[in-house]
């Protein structure tokens, strides 16, 4: 598998998603908002906002290992 790159960031934008870092961390159903600049040009960083939430988070595009899709249909309930 490589590794998660500019390419495969812009293919999840605008979906809901699960995050695994390279650390072993899980960020855990966030929306992919939008991919920015860091300062000076340098490196990148990936926006998303948690469920639930309207704080932006940010996060550089190297620490992440690979992302989930999520699929909300499974998580509907018959009521």
């Amino acid at each position: 598998m490589e590794s998660f790159s500019l390419n495969s960031a812009k293919s999840f934008l605008g979906r809901n998603v699960n995050l695994h870092l390279k650390d072993g961390a899980v960020i855990v159903n966030v929306h992919l908002t939008r991919i920015r600049k860091g300062q000076f040009g340098k490196g990148r960083f990936l926006e998303y906002v948690p469920f639930g939430n309207h704080k932006v988070g940010r996060i550089p595009l190297r620490h992440i290992a690979w992302a989930e899709l999520l699929n909300f249909a499974f998580f509907q309930t018959a009521g």
